[in-house]
């Protein structure tokens, strides 16, 4: 903390572990001051910009400020990795740490912005995007489409992922498939939320589906999905068998489920933003009643009920009030990279069991029906998705 020549060696050997590249160094120690010993500022000059270090002993706290140019590459792991050895050496018991990602000129290699979702109040990750296609307030919530390296373009609602080009069948296959392949024959289906198009998109690979009705609350969902996420719904929020309703599920569903002549579906996909959104009110036991009268004698709801990682209390409550109205609740799991952990779905019935399907039953219905370009979901998949480890399973346990 005050001894510069000690720091010095530590940031000599940092930056030579980094890969980046030291041109001149200076360190300046502070004369003590009210009887506590001085602090050390140091500047180290790199060739792809600079390192900046200053010690407070009267708080045994250091910053660092780690500043490296993209302009012709990419160095931002180097300065990540520079980053995090000298945390390591200081080894701090309390640590506050801000990214700002440097673009270049180069549309292949410029960084603009890193987007950081935080799973828990712990616990946060983040992509690189390249580019913000598209920010808007809408009535309910922050859109926002990004193009980013890893995943194509990607949709964030009020600072969450929700869908991207690449990696949503992760996502969209279970929800839909492994309800969807346990009905026989589904005509009729309603999805609430699911904006994106794709679960529609997965449904019409089903070819008896004759109605899809997309209950969503925001219209800037759809109107955006369309004109930037072709690539995930493929045509389905323009499919003539599917009806739009913009509006709020949970009052459609009260609606009907209060109607003698009320709408049925075989099946019900609760695609919907997670429990502490505008959503809040579809995760009821109250609702999940609801939606129960909308089924017909052999219907299905499949749900996504969150991680059971990062907020297992969640999982728990969800699955406690799906068996308080359903006689068979199966929850399964699914890794999701968008969402950077292992995900929890959930299948409820009181007549579909898709645990009862073996892997060639599954094979012989998808190709009876004809479904294909599945990149996900198989026969096998479909058993493994039930497969819960032993954490997820005493979360959910009957």
């Amino acid at each position: 903390m005050t001894d510069a020549t000690t720091l010095a060696e530590l940031c000599r050997r940092a930056v030579q572990a980094s890969g980046l590249t030291l041109v001149d160094e200076k360190y300046h120690t502070f004369p003590e001051w009210q009887g506590q010993p001085g602090g050390v500022t140091g500047a180290v000059l790199l060739a792809e910009s600079h390192l900046a270090v200053h010690t407070w002993p009267e708080r045994a706290g250091v910053t660092l400020d780690v500043y490296v140019c993209n302009f012709s590459t990419d160095n931002s792991s180097k300065a990540e990795h520079l980053l995090n050895d000298l945390m390591a050496t200081f080894a701090p018991q309390q640590c506050i740490t801000n990214r700002i990602l440097r673009g270049s000129k180069d549309p292949e290699t410029r960084s603009d912005e890193l987007l950081l979702e935080w799973l828990n109040d712990h616990g946060a990750y983040g992509f690189k995007a390249t580019q913000r296609l598209e920010t808007l307030r809408t009535r309910y919530q922050q859109l926002e489409v990004f193009e980013t390296p890893q995943w194509g373009r990607l949709l964030r609602l009020d600072g969450r992922y929700m869908t991207s080009e690449r990696d949503e069948f992760f996502y969209h296959e279970p929800m839909v498939h492994v309800a969807a392949i346990a009905i026989e024959q589904p005509r009729s289906v309603l999805v609430i939320g699911g904006g994106d198009g794709g679960s529609a998109e997965e449904l019409f690979k089903h070819p008896s589906i004759e109605r899809v009705v997309l209950a969503e609350l925001d219209a800037d969902v759809v109107e955006m999905s369309r004109k930037y996420l072709g690539s995930i719904h493929r045509g389905s929020l323009d499919d003539p068998r599917l009806q739009v309703r913009i509006g709020d599920g949970a009052a459609y569903v009260a609606e009907q489920a209060g109607r003698a002549d009320g709408e049925r579906f075989d099946l019900v996909v609760l695609d919907l933003t997670d429990p502490d959104t505008p959503a809040h009110q579809l995760y009821t036991r109250e609702f999940f009643a609801q939606v129960k009268q909308l089924l017909t004698p052999q219907g299905a709801v499949t749900l996504h009920i969150s991680s059971p990682i990062f907020t297992p209390e969640r999982v728990r409550q969800l699955t406690t009030s799906l068996r308080s109205v359903f006689s068979i609740v199966r929850p399964y799991g699914a890794y999701v990279p968008l969402y950077g952990t292992y995900w929890g779905m959930a299948c409820a019935s009181d007549t579909v069991d898709p645990v009862r399907l073996p892997p060639a039953e599954v094979e012989r219905r998808l190709a009876e029906r004809g479904v294909r370009d599945l990149k996900y979901y198989n026969g096998d998949v479909h058993q493994a998705l039930f497969a819960l480890p032993n954490y997820y399973r005493d979360l959910v346990q009957g």
